[in-house]
């Protein structure tokens, strides 16, 4: 949620960047009108309970039988009247001024490229050698099914589309990746391991600015209203929800391995085969709580933390400014970190890391004490480290061989005792 003192104090800015994120400039009017309204109804109400207040003392002092004393009881109850209706006009304002401040995405940072989608993103870096082949590359799906470690067919069966089976190899393998990735977060980089609750109520969702704007994206148990997560940033950010820390608090990382569960709403006909986009797939995540005049840097390390991840596996990727229209709702800026795929000739998204400064903070009530004794929001961050799914995928087509074999990174076989290739 934006900072209400700062649309109100530079609306044209306002107007201006959220244009860039396709909102109509309306809607701020509307919002800024509403604001006005707004608060002009809470200062009516605050003077007509004073003057109620007043009036109540001179009733106790006076005989509320005579004529002045029925007087001042027909002001009371003319101002109780006039209380109650200000009162409910100042509810329906605040109603649908709430309804428009939750949907108003978060303002892009000024050294955000503007564009209207994906087109418009722009490359920061690249790191690796593409590798080259003497022999035309699978794509992973077809190298799994033809190892026995990859099973979509029967995961459709069970399931529907967008949904597998790793066997033997291949569920090793995906333990490996997320393995290794947590202990490299955990031992090196320094973020705190979390098993979270893979369920989440309303307002958790709310609070990362899921709800209620992306409600068709996911899986709720409408027995319960609880919703499965779609990403480990959901419970990671809220676990300090309703809370004010210490500064000395600050940074705080954590990282968690879950399931994420999405209903991949409007991706029909989008990467209908493979790993790429699944119902249902294992993701690790980074989230960061941090003072604010720290989180550009933080949004570097945490960048970097996720490239790491890459470097270690020796696979080839670049990262990728987004621009304005193909930001996230919540995020401030972000860069998605793409890995090489051979079979597509293309890089492909692994992990997106995005600062979200005090957006998801004000949501989720979430605030530190300075050392001088005031109270600020915290800025949250957060970024997958990686995507399993995805890094399983890359690793079989990157280091695919000619026989149909796939070699394991030297950093993974640790964690597949010892096994240096899939066959």
């Amino acid at each position: 949620m934006l900072n209400p003192k700062f649309v109100r104090n530079n609306p044209e800015l306002v107007k201006a960047k959220l244009q860039t994120r396709k909102v109509d400039p309306a809607e701020v009017d509307e919002y800024l009108q509403l604001d006005q309204q707004n608060r002009d109804a809470i200062t009516k109400v605050e003077g007509l309970k004073k003057q109620k207040n007043q009036l109540t003392e001179q009733i106790g002092q006076s005989d509320p039988q005579s004529e002045a004393g029925q007087a001042l009881i027909q002001q009371v109850k003319q101002l109780n009247g006039d209380i109650k209706s200000t009162e409910a006009a100042q509810t329906e304002v605040n109603d649908r001024l709430h309804y428009l401040a939750i949907r108003f995405p978060n303002l892009p940072a000024d050294d955000v490229p503007v564009g209207p989608d994906e087109d418009s993103n722009v490359e920061m870096r690249k790191h690796g050698e593409i590798p080259t082949f003497d022999f035309k590359p699978k794509a992973h799906w077809e190298l799994g099914e033809s190892l026995g470690i990859l099973d979509f067919d029967r995961a459709a069966k069970v399931s529907g589309a967008r949904f597998v089976y790793y066997k033997d190899a291949g569920a090793l393998l995906e333990r490996a990746v997320y393995s290794f990735m947590l202990d490299l977060h955990t031992q090196k980089q320094g973020y705190h391991e979390i098993i979270p609750p893979y369920l989440v109520n309303a307002q958790t969702m709310y609070g990362t600015g899921q709800f209620p704007k992306f409600k068709e994206d996911v899986y709720t148990v409408e027995s319960s209203g609880m919703t499965l997560i779609p990403t480990a940033e959901v419970p990671l950010t809220n676990y300090y929800a309703n809370e004010i820390l210490s500064e000395d608090q600050l940074p705080t990382y954590f990282t968690a391995m879950t399931p994420c569960y999405r209903s991949e709403a409007g991706s029909a006909g989008r990467d209908t085969r493979g790993l790429i986009r699944m119902h249902q797939f294992h993701k690790v995540e980074m989230v960061k709580y941090c003072k604010p005049e720290n989180s550009y840097d933080e949004l570097e390390k945490l960048t970097d933390n996720a490239e790491e991840v890459l470097r270690e596996l020796g696979l080839a990727y670049h990262v990728i400014k987004l621009s304005t229209g193909d930001t996230g709702f919540s995020s401030a800026k972000t860069y998605d970190v793409e890995v090489w795929m051979p079979e597509q000739g293309v890089y492909r998204e692994i992990s997106s890391c995005s600062n979200c400064l005090d957006f998801q903070a004000r949501r989720a009530m979430i605030r530190y004490r300075k050392a001088d004794g005031t109270v600020d929001y915290v800025h949250t961050l957060n970024g997958s480290g990686l995507a399993v799914g995805r890094t399983v995928a890359a690793i079989l087509e990157n280091y695919q061989q000619a026989d149909g074999t796939v070699k394991i990174p030297k950093v993974l076989q640790p964690y597949m005792h010892g096994m240096t290739e899939i066959k």
